[in-house]
């Protein structure tokens, strides 16, 4: 074996040094690209893009009245759903209810959508929709975590941590996950927690869904009290300790993971508050994401410092639409939900696919949206205006790198409940996305436990005919 290649990584790692040398990882910045984890399996083809936006809508909005319009459920309206209802409900309902809003075709491609979007309807030649969506839960914690994690009943990796780990970072100043006013409900902090992988792949919750955005920053992320020198020297002085203590036990991941944390931090006090700040944006890339207007401003400000994280190659950014009480889970009052809703993220949505098009880099950027499900063709309660959980059959859509544009993939059966043509599971998702960043989802696994785990855990596959 004396011709076998060593990595930098693993010369440290056997050399007992690990991450701890923060005077040899200052000399070698310039080649850092990733995090000291164990050394990423990617497979052997190009990416189609370099980055995620993921775009997600808490409490599961309705397919059927959004994004999948179905004829035959205008038609027989109040009448009984004729097939057989999962085995699993998450609760009691009647008959068929119509969509409240009419649908339209939309540009050349000539993809129906909901008169909810007006505004993401002028970008449908750039939208890659996935209609044949299916998950295992019916409740919103499990299906909120199956959809950040892979998993709804155990403490996994997200899937931005995943990306984190196995691409690492391009921006040493800046987060490899970052996401912007996440929800603490329904799993919290495990939606973007690293679990068991590297602690540097952890996401960067940027404030919470209870808090507005222009007053959600980083905790602690300028210290008046201690100057930069001062800093620097006190993590010298603790990464003398470490090399001490690396010296005698051998290599630590989770002790290099906190130095590799500690230092990040450091970098990012001058990096972070110039990308939050966005007095320097133009007045009218402000109002393209609806800045200038109470209802979508909050929202709006979140897509906007998507662009501004991606622009500066941050490697997964998360943005959530959620509130404190109702989200997308309209049980009733489904008319006055999803209209308020729609109102606060049609046009920062579009404005968000406009500006990174406009600035070339909707072509190496995967946009996602979508929910944890959708709603059920049924009403929900004793009115006429109410839908329930449906994991069985929803919609999410794509833009940007790798797939392809204007673009509708699989359907849901006549009525919308179960996904019925080319289904596509959330395990084909994440092998779907990782494709996408050049990354075989079967490869890219880490070991704990005893046993190797993924993103995709033992299923999953990449749903081809989607991509460009």
């Amino acid at each position: 074996m004396a011709n076998a290649m060593i990595s930098r990584r693993q010369l440290l790692r056997q050399s007992a040094l690990g991450f701890g040398s923060l005077a040899l990882s200052s000399m070698l910045a310039d080649d850092v690209r990733g995090f000291d984890t164990q050394i990423p399996r990617l497979a052997p083809f190009a990416p189609r893009a370099k980055r995620v936006i993921f775009l997600f809508m808490k409490g599961g909005p309705s397919h059927v009245d959004t994004f999948e319009p179905k004829p035959l459920l205008d038609r027989d309206h109040g009448k009984p759903y004729p097939f057989k209802r999962p085995r699993v409900t998450f609760a009691q309902t009647g008959t068929l209810l119509r969509s409240p809003w009419k649908f339209k075709k939309y540009g050349q491609s000539g993809i129906e959508v909901s008169e909810l979007f007006p505004n993401v309807a002028q970008c449908v030649d750039d939208l890659c929709f996935i209609h044949s969506m299916h998950g295992t839960n019916p409740a919103h914690g499990g299906a909120v975590l199956k959809l950040h994690t892979g998993s709804d009943n155990f403490v996994r990796p997200s899937m931005g941590s995943w990306v984190a780990y196995g691409l690492g970072t391009e921006n040493r100043n800046l987060p490899a996950f970052i996401t912007i006013c996440p929800t603490l409900a329904h799993g919290g902090v495990n939606n973007w927690g690293s679990a068991f992988l590297p602690a540097a792949t952890h996401g960067v919750p940027i404030g919470n869904a209870s808090v507005p955005v222009e007053q959600a920053k980083v905790k602690f992320i300028i210290t008046h009290h201690v100057s930069a020198e001062i800093q620097r020297r006190q993590l010298d002085l603790l990464a003398e300790a470490n090399r001490e203590h690396l010296a005698r036990s051998g290599p630590d991941l989770a002790l290099e993971g906190r130095i590799d944390s500690f230092e990040l931090a450091f970098r990012m006090q001058r990096t972070m508050p110039e990308v939050e700040d966005i007095s320097k944006e133009t007045k009218a890339t402000q109002r393209l994401y609806g800045l200038d207007d109470p209802i979508t401003a909050n929202f709006g400000r979140q897509c906007l410092l998507a662009r501004r994280f991606a622009e500066r190659d941050v490697r997964f950014v998360q943005v959530t639409h959620s509130d404190s009480m109702v989200q997308w889970d309209q049980h009733g009052n489904l008319r006055k939900g999803h209209e308020k809703n729609a109102l606060e993220v049609d046009k920062p949505i579009a404005g968000l696919l406009k500006d990174l098009k406009s600035r070339g880099l909707l072509d190496d950027t995967l946009v996602l949206w979508g929910g944890e499900f959708g709603r059920t063709p049924t009403v929900e309660g004793g009115g006429n205006d109410g839908r329930d959980h449906n994991p069985e059959g929803f919609t999410v859509w794509m833009a940007g790198g790798g797939v392809k544009r204007g673009f509708r993939y699989g359907a849901t059966d006549d009525y919308g409940w179960y996904a019925s043509e080319k289904k596509v599971h959330v395990h084909d998702l994440h092998a779907t996305l990782l494709h996408i960043l050049g990354i075989d989802h079967e490869k890219l696994t880490f070991r704990h436990a005893g046993r190797d785990f993924r993103l995709t855990d033992v299923q999953g596959r990449v749903v081809n005919e989607i991509l460009a």
